[in-house]
């Protein structure tokens, strides 16, 4: 139901057959790629956090163009009704995972496609760990359900080598949690003969943290609408239509609806002087590596509606501050209906999150005294803190519009086709997916060979 000071680089990149990369200002030629240093330490206290600026790498796109959509099914596969094996086992295990009272049956048209379209190196698992009001439980402890879930289906399957996972809506954040859960560093002697190695002179390898999650290692973070930097401030949260009175209503109510998860989602959770539960999810705590065990991903994507979501804002789901939204493109890329951009983020190196006294001030103020004034002083504190943090990793955004579609207000259930019958404007974001998942497959398939 709630679902929804470094400059921030951007590189513009075409998807499709002619791949381009292009300054958004400029329209040169930009080259990607450049070695980045690590560090980590404690976020428990009001002290600011730093840790690698994150993931530097070329973006190749392949051109594949998008092919008629069927639930036709052939392979390998996994789901949460069990697991079927055929003679050519499958060595990738990717992880869909369903976002806010919801269940495995919102990823049958995906599922199907993907086997479809993907081939038989897929293992594809449905978690149903976390279905319905098991949603309100929190994030922490969604998350940790979703690792517990992950790590049987690994050590029961014989033969997997590489883990992917692709979440909706709040599904989104409970996989960051549950990666970061799974997550083990390796050391620099390992990180020489592992797969995660970089070979510099192939333009389809990518620079990622050394790590393994759950034992595997790490392709693809893919999220489908999550609201990354929550739903709190202006027009986070869709349905509230940007109403001051609402926005200030809205975060201490969210907590009788949808329990501990709802005020995680607005920023509210904890005790004053300590970060959310969210901020701390964009740095390197003592007890658990959140940006480390994202940035060990060879690839991260974020799928945003610009408009006509109700439940999750652009602004969050896309990891954008206000002034970086610029009106996209109406105009589909070849293959992929209401695909309208696809933009590459670099890293962008900073001391990473804080959490000043005056964020711990004003965070008392938002819970104890709720204002349109303070909570839109603590909202900005917090977002631009968020935004430190993930944009020391680098992310592929995708915008998608649905703004010609027949039902252009199902935006938010659109972008993974929850029902193949009502939601079918986003079959082009599926195949786009497929797409971006085969073209992982291809580079890591290349980049193992060299």
């Amino acid at each position: 139901m709630y679902m929804a000071s470094a400059a921030f680089v951007y590189v513009r990149c075409s998807y499709s057959p002619r791949f381009s990369n292009n300054i958004r200002n400029g329209g040169t030629n930009a080259r990607l790629g450049s070695p980045s240093s690590s560090s980590s330490c404690s976020c428990s206290s009001s002290h600011g956090v730093s840790f690698s600026s994150g993931t530097n790498t070329y973006w190749k796109h392949q051109g594949l163009k998008g092919q008629a959509m069927s639930t036709a099914t052939e392979g390998n596969f996994a789901s949460s009704r069990g697991i079927i094996n055929g003679s050519n086992k499958p060595d990738h295990l990717l992880v869909l995972v369903h976002g806010i009272l919801a269940s495995p049956s919102d990823w049958t048209y995906v599922e199907a496609e993907l086997k479809r379209r993907i081939g038989r190196n897929f293992l594809i698992y449905a978690s149903s760990c976390n279905t319905y009001t098991k949603t309100f439980s929190g994030i922490d402890g969604a998350g940790k359900r979703l690792a517990d879930e992950v790590l049987k289906v690994v050590q029961t399957t014989e033969g997997l080598k590489r883990i992917s996972f692709l979440a909706h809506s709040l599904g989104g954040l409970f996989a960051r949690y549950a990666v970061a859960v799974l997550y083990s560093p390796i050391t620099e002697s390992q990180a020489g003969d592992s797969a995660n190695s970089v070979i510099v002179n192939s333009p389809t390898a990518l620079r990622s943290r050394p790590g393994t999650i759950a034992g595997l290692e790490p392709i693809n973070f893919i999220t489908l609408a999550t609201p990354h930097l929550g739903v709190r401030g202006r027009k986070q949260l869709p349905f509230l239509f940007g109403v001051p009175l609402l926005e200030k209503l809205a975060p201490p109510i969210a907590p009788i609806f949808t329990g501990r998860t709802g005020s995680q989602l607005f920023l509210t959770d904890g005790k004053p002087d300590k970060p959310p539960l969210l901020l701390r999810m964009t740095t390197d705590c003592q007890d658990i590596k959140f940006i480390s065990a994202l940035g060990c991903f060879r690839c991260r994507i974020v799928y945003a509606n610009v408009s006509y979501d109700h439940m999750v804002g652009w602004r969050t789901s896309s990891i954008r501050r206000e002034t970086e939204l610029v009106k996209p493109p109406r105009r589909s890329l070849d293959g992929y209906k209401h695909v309208v951009d696809v933009e590459y983020c670099p890293p962008v190196p900073s001391d990473g999150p804080h959490f000043p006294p005056e964020a711990a001030k004003a965070k008392e103020a938002a819970q104890k005294t709720p204002s349109t004034q303070n909570t839109a002083e603590y909202h900005e504190i917090l977002e631009e803190e968020m935004i430190h943090g993930l944009q020391q990793l680098g992310w592929k955004k995708v915008d998608v519009s649905f703004h010609s579609a027949f039902w252009p207000f199902f935006a938010h259930n659109n972008i993974h086709v929850k029902n193949e019958w009502f939601h079918n404007a986003g079959t082009g974001v599926v195949a786009h997916v497929a797409d971006s998942l085969k073209q992982q497959e291809s580079s890591t398939a290349i980049t193992a060979s060299l």
